[in-house]
Parts: C-alpha cells; sequence; structure tokens
C-alpha cells in the first residue's frame, strides 16, 4: 500500500514539473530573451530583457481602453524576469547620479512620459511590484510617438556627442534614456 502510495506521489510531482518546465519554455518562446551591450573606452553598458510582440493589441493606453500597459501601472521593461542594466563606472541617467553596478530598471508609462526608476532588488521575476524600499533612482523620460510601429520590444544604444541614448521601442512609442560617464 505504501508502495503504491509513493509511486502515485512521485508521478503526480513529475507530472507537475513537466508542466512548469512546458510553461518555462513557451513564455521564452513568446518573449525570447535578449541582451544589449554597449562598450567603448569610457562606459561599458549591458542591458538582459525579455522582448514580447504587440500580436494586434493595444500595448499604451487607458485601462477603459484595455490596454496591456496602462498608464500609471508598473511595467518591467519587457516580460518574464526583471529587466536588469549593468553600469561599468558611475553616470549620469537622465541628468541624476548613479553609481557603477546592476539595477533592475523598471517604468510608468504615461501618456507623454514615462517614469523610469532604477532598483537594487536583483534577480526577481518581474511580474509583480518591486519593493520600493530599494529604489536608487526615480527620473522622467519623455515619450516620443512614431508613425512605423515596432511589433516586438527592442532595447538598443545610440551614440549622441559625449552621451549614449537607451531606446527603448515597442508599438508606436519611444523613449530615450540619455547616460553619460561621470
Amino acid at each position: 500500500m505504501k508502495k503504491k502510495i509513493l509511486i502515485g506521489i512521485g508521478a503526480f510531482i513529475l507530472i507537475l514539473l513537466i508542466g512548469f518546465m512546458y510553461l518555462d519554455y513557451r513564455n521564452r518562446t513568446l518573449s525570447p530573451p535578449g541582451v544589449v551591450k554597449y562598450d567603448n573606452s569610457n562606459l561599458t553598458v549591458e542591458i538582459s530583457y525579455s522582448r514580447p510582440s504587440q500580436k494586434g493589441r493595444l500595448i499604451f493606453g487607458s485601462e477603459d481602453e484595455g490596454a496591456l500597459l496602462p498608464y500609471g501601472k508598473y511595467w518591467r521593461l519587457g516580460a518574464n524576469e526583471a529587466t536588469e542594466i549593468t553600469l561599468s563606472r558611475n553616470v549620469l541617467f537622465n541628468g541624476s547620479e548613479i553609481a557603477a553596478g546592476s539595477y533592475t530598471m523598471y517604468s510608468f508609462p504615461g501618456e507623454n512620459e514615462f517614469e523610469t526608476i532604477l532598483n537594487t532588488d536583483l534577480g526577481r521575476w518581474g511580474a509583480f511590484d518591486p519593493d520600493h524600499n530599494f529604489d536608487v533612482l526615480k527620473t522622467k523620460v519623455l515619450v516620443e510617438k512614431s508613425n512605423d510601429a515596432v511589433e516586438q520590444f527592442t532595447i538598443r544604444f545610440e551614440e549622441k556627442g559625449s552621451k549614449v541614448l537607451v531606446v527603448c521601442e515597442w508599438s508606436d512609442i519611444k523613449i530615450k534614456i540619455p547616460l553619460e560617464p561621470n
């Protein structure tokens, strides 16, 4: 009798494990991981994130419109795990001083600006609000509207003089966060 119970429990655990592995695989194929790296003699920046697709959905807007990312609500700047940025040296992040190191990066989207935050609570699954006690920087970044919709969320870098811009694009919006070695 004990043997049958142990076999039943073992089979149940195996089925659960296979189910979790499938869901993890499915999430990663729907929102594949992305890593971008900027490297020059003054600064190295690496950002790891996941890249969800628009798939005909309204991405940014009000809750009443059924937006995937309603204005004023937490967004991890990607999908799956929280987006993380690593800075090789102290920088001005959109004009505010931030020390070299690794941070979780997230936003609260708005129609005209995104409040973007750096937080020291690393290695998190990003679907839930972070612990705001670990926030080290809050800054507002202006939204640029685009006529060319971007299907898959993308983070990239652009050089602009002595600064490098972290460009986040999805749907019909773009934000540019300037970084400057300090």
